[in-house]
Parts: C-alpha cells; structure tokens; sequence
C-alpha cells in the first residue's frame, strides 16, 4: 500500500480501527463479561450521552474554535427540565422549554459574545461555563431535583420499541447533523469558515451567522444530553456535567476531526464517542478507579492532535 493510499485509508477506517482494537483488547483483559451482549448495550447506552456532547463540540472545533461550556449546559438545562416538570408542566413541553429551547439560547449567547467581542471561543466558553454553572446552583439551590414523572424517566431512559431510547435520539441527532454537513449550504459554509476563515469571507461567508449557527448546535446537543442526564439519573444534579467537555473533545478528535478547523467527519465523531464510552465501561469491569479514566482521556487527546499533525505533514 502506497502512502497516499494509507493516508487516505486511516482518514477513513483510523477511528473504526482503534474502536477494534480496544473492543479486542478488553474483551481479552475481561472475556466473562466485556463481550456479553447487555454489556455491548450498556456501552451504547452510555456512549450516546458522550456522543450527543461530542457532536455539538464537533461543530465548535470544526471552525477552529472551542466550548468548553457544554458540561453546564447539561447540568443547567437539565435542572430547569426537572423544575418544569415537577412544577407541573407536561414531560414532553419542559423537554422542549428546559432542553431544547434553553440549549439552543444558551449556544446563542456564547455565539454572540463570540461574535461581538472578538475573543477567542476558548476564552468565552470558558467564562460562561463558570456563569452557566452558577445559574445552575442559584436556581437549584445546589441540591438535586428529584420527584421527575414515570413517563420521562422511562421515555427517555427505557426503550423505544426493543432500542435503548438514548441511543435511538443520539444517532438520530447524528444522522440529522450528518445531513446538515453533507448535503447543505450551511454544512459547506462552515467547513470552508474552518478551513480558511479569510478565504472564507471573500467568498461571501456570513462569518458571523455561520459562527452563531455552531454555537446554537452545540448548545441544542448539549441541551439534549442533559435531559437525557437527568432521564437516566432519575433526577436533576447541580453537579451533572462536570468533564464532559474532556470527554466531548476526546471523542471528537479521536474520530479524526482537526483542533485547527475545516476537516472532519459526523460518522467518526460518533465512533469516537464509542471509544470512549467503551473505555470507561473496560476500565470499570477491570476496577480501575475513575481518575486513571482522566489520565488516559488526556492522553488520547494529546495522542489524536499528535497524529493529525504528523498525517497533515504527510499529506
């Protein structure tokens, strides 16, 4: 294999490559339970949380950006879901109202301050991520939300048909978000803003409306995963979120999109959620303990910008 060929091949299989070889791995380190069937489910069911978030970052990325506000996202619009609800809101409105209608609003904001302040998103993302988790314990009192109705927890936390529920809105979200980048306007504005930002505006790119459109997916992504946080938990937590940006980032780049913008792709982000999703369920099984799991996330990301530079100088 020539090495353009095996270039092209790694942009490609790379991401499906390592997820075998993990797969391969802990099923050796853990035959008796890693490769059993409720366990190959439970590793979907706990991806798509990682999987919704990592799609949202994708976007963020994908313009040589960055949110690193989405963990208060989750914990924020699933507070509010919960208090809708109990307050006595129909499940299927405060979805709409806590989840959707807030992530979305809140993406927007960071899009706005992004866009008129001139600031790097890292920079934004980062203050509002402390000012989204503040509104979380003012409004929550810092104390869990409990008390949610039977139909939500089990909506969104059971099964739709003989399907994990999670899983179903997950790869929903990515299909709808595959589409986006593959097939619209929208889709190739934003990878040309990622890839050459000035080339970009000159060739008559709303910078500013693309880069507000980023921000509102990642917000509705993350919006998302907080409902379906707080469907899973049975319970809204003021804590809820905290790390998933590291976990959102990882699997982003593990799946092969680029931390300097303009190149990537939704089926790898979603294999990249799995990896990481079955990570923590192998280093669980093997009763290695949850900081271990940080140290080898960021391992991966150092390792996964490593290699995207090595295969662009290839290139």
């Amino acid at each position: 294999m020539t090495r353009e060929k095996l270039i092209k091949f790694w942009d490609y299989y790379g991401t499906v490559c390592i997820l075998l070889v993990i797969v391969v791995l802990f099923g050796a380190l853990s035959p008796t339970y890693f490769l059993q069937s409720d366990n190959i489910v439970q590793i979907f069911v706990q991806s798509s949380i990682t999987i919704l978030t990592a799609l949202g970052e994708f976007f963020a990325i994908l313009i040589a950006g960055i949110d690193l506000s989405i963990g208060s996202i989750v914990a924020l619009a699933g507070i509010l879901t919960a208090k809708l609800m109990v307050a006595g809101m129909d499940p299927l409105l405060s979805v709409l109202i806590g989840g959707v209608l807030v992530g979305i609003v809140l993406g927007a904001f960071n899009g706005m301050l992004v866009n008129y302040t001139g600031l790097h998103p890292f920079i934004i993302t980062l203050g509002t991520n402390a000012i989204f988790r503040g509104v979380t314990m003012i409004i929550s009192g810092a104390n869990p939300v409990f008390g949610l109705p039977f139909s939500f927890i089990d909506g969104l936390g059971g099964n739709i048909w003989i399907f994990p529920a999670p899983v179903v809105l997950a790869l929903s979200m990515a299909v709808i978000l595959w589409f986006i980048t593959t097939n619209t306007r929208v889709g190739r504005n934003i990878y040309a803003l990622g890839g050459n930002r000035e080339s970009a505006y000159f060739s008559g790119v709303d910078i500013k409306l693309h880069t507000l459109i980023v921000f509102m997916i990642s917000g509705l992504c993350a919006g998302l995963a907080g409902v379906l946080t707080t469907a899973r938990l049975g319970a809204a937590e003021p804590t809820a979120g905290i790390s998933f940006e590291t976990y959102a980032i990882a699997s982003a780049i593990i799946g092969g999109t680029s931390f300097f913008g303009g190149k990537g792709r939704i089926p790898s982000v979603v294999v990249g959620g799995l990896i990481i999703g079955t990570i923590s369920n192998g280093l669980n099984l093997l009763k290695i303990q949850t900081f271990y799991q940080l140290v080898v996330m960021g391992s991966l990301i150092i390792a996964a910008v490593a290699l995207d530079r090595m295969i662009a100088r290839a290139r």
